[in-house]
């Protein structure tokens, strides 16, 4: 079986937020270098670890957002943002501009998969990845067939 979806364009502002996410997730750890910078505090008593910890890990997640607010403004990377329509079957996933042009994306190439309340979202690395809301999908039974796919491959549990 072949699942054929309506085509979708992942808003910027959504990729931005769940790119953000996914690498906030991913490298949770450095928040414990702040929160080390911060215990400063309890060694020298001064405002300025605190200060600075923070400021630090400001900076880290700013760095992050600019990165994938770039990405959304670089030439090579509007086919991302552009409306596609999906063609996944237990081979492969076929992202379509249109119906001559497309790119075939391997299953072995996703790292890992999420379903949250709404959507489908299976990662290829820590900013890119491939967002399927519910409502592209044509029926209740495609939902179904795309989840048993990810649990065969052993994306989710």
């Amino acid at each position: 079986m072949i699942i054929k979806t309506k085509k979708y364009q992942l808003p910027t502002g959504t990729y931005i937020k769940m790119g953000l996410v996914n690498v906030l997730k991913e490298q949770w750890w450095v928040i414990l270098i702040a929160l080390a910078i911060c215990c400063g505090y309890f060694w020298i008593p001064s405002i300025w670890w605190i200060i600075g910890g923070l400021l630090g890990y400001g900076l880290y997640v700013l760095f992050w957002v600019i990165q994938f607010a770039g990405v959304t403004q670089m030439e090579q990377n509007k086919v991302i943002f552009e409306k596609l329509a999906y063609e996944i079957d237990s081979r492969q996933i076929m992202m379509k501009v249109n119906t001559k042009q497309g790119m075939p994306i391997q299953w072995n190439m996703i790292k890992k998969a999420e379903m949250p309340k709404d959507a489908f979202v299976l990662y290829l690395s820590k900013a890119q990845f491939i967002h399927l809301p519910h409502k592209i999908f044509n029926s209740e039974n495609e939902r179904k067939f795309l989840e048993t796919i990810l649990k065969r491959k052993e994306l989710i549990k």
